[in-house]
């Protein structure tokens, strides 16, 4: 099976917001797409566009499963404690430091979850005067 990268053995896909859809849930999408393997033989041989073949696509979908909950649940706890932009998000999201290349994804990413759970009715997105977006607990 040709995976792309839906699916790598090693590394989650970069799951991100881009400027031309400012208010798009690519992590509910890409979740939701990954149900869709659901048929797929967990010994099938996978060929994803990073990194070497493998098999066990069900165990590297749960482990998906896991990274996204995990990243949703901390971008939640964070905008709980107070309202939080995209970039408060990069630094709970990613510990490192990150080169500008690296930066714009980590802003789709933080973004990306940000959304999902604004979209979920989880969090509510709110623009001050100086049309910074924040987020916090609706």
């Amino acid at each position: 099976m040709i995976s792309g990268d839906m699916v790598l053995p090693r590394i989650s896909t970069n799951v991100s917001v881009f400027e031309l859809e400012p208010e798009s849930n690519p992590v509910g999408l890409y979740l939701e797409s990954l149900g869709k393997y659901h048929d797929v033989a967990e010994d099938t041989l996978v060929l994803p566009s990073h990194g070497k073949p493998f098999k066990g696509v069900h165990t590297q979908i749960r482990q998906l499963h896991d990274h996204h909950a995990e990243r949703l649940a901390k971008t939640l706890d964070a905008c709980r404690s107070k309202p939080c932009t995209a970039r408060d998000i990069v630094t709970i999201m990613f510990k490192r430091a990150l080169d500008m290349h690296q930066m714009t994804f980590a802003m789709g990413e933080a973004l990306a979850n940000l959304n999902c759970l604004w979209l979920e009715g989880k969090l509510r997105r709110e623009t001050d005067a100086d049309g910074v977006i924040r987020f916090a607990p609706d």
